[in-house]
């Protein structure tokens, strides 16, 4: 039993540093991949421009197209170029921040397009810069979406980090695999899945309590 708790917290301790690394740079990626496309948008883009608009939209369509264990694959080269290896924790950072960018960039940018095109025009009319637009409009009106966003993330990084565990990636789902499943050690199974329930679960409710926060300061 000791055995299994030490090989279980080891292993929370990986699946923590991937999937909150990964969510940082995933949101860095997303929100400026999101800001970019509101930009561009035709029409009533900042600086509309159909044919980047499209281009940007196909190349995030694709990405989020990509069952995340093949993107694995195909990204060990590049993750090999960044960090020297394709295997362990800093090697699963990299396609968990790119599967995870397209998708957290459509919800920022969806967030974005909810915004009421009044305040948008007031910030105009007042003098404020397309810089001023989106980083004292756009996102400050966005927080409790982009806070359910960064939530949904998250939680979609720690299954995708398990599955990364299954290539060498390391954490929860390395152990299940390799002790749990192939050595057949269900205590340490059912350890590695009641680790990845309750990160799980506290990741939602404090995801949900700040972003009721946010709303209730409106």
């Amino acid at each position: 039993m000791t055995n299994a708790l030490s090989l279980t917290m080891d292993s929370l301790v990986e699946t923590l540093v991937m999937v909150f690394a990964s969510s940082f740079l995933s949101f860095v990626i997303g929100l400026f991949t999101a800001i970019l496309l509101y930009a561009l948008q035709p029409g009533n883009g900042m600086h509309p421009n159909a044919v980047l608009h499209t281009v940007l939209s196909k190349i995030i369509n694709i990405m989020r197209s990509f069952p995340f264990i093949i993107l694995i694959i195909l990204l060990m080269p590049f993750t090999r170029k960044i960090v020297g290896t394709t295997i362990g924790v800093r090697a699963a950072v990299i396609p968990l921040s790119l599967a995870a960018a397209p998708f957290i960039a459509r919800l920022i940018e969806s967030a974005f397009m909810e915004i009421d095109k009044g305040l948008i025009e007031a910030a105009r009319i007042m003098g404020s810069r397309n810089s001023d637009v989106i980083f004292k409009v756009l996102i400050p009106e966005c927080l409790p979406q982009i806070v359910d966003a960064i939530t949904m993330t998250v939680i979609n990084l720690i299954a995708y980090s398990a599955m990364a565990g299954t290539v060498g990636a390391g954490g929860l789902g390395d152990l299940a695999i390799r002790y749990g499943y192939q050595r057949f050690r269900t205590d340490v199974m059912i350890m590695a899945v009641v680790s990845i329930i309750l990160i799980v679960e506290i990741v939602q409710m404090a995801g949900s309590w700040i972003s009721k926060r946010l709303r209730n300061k409106r």
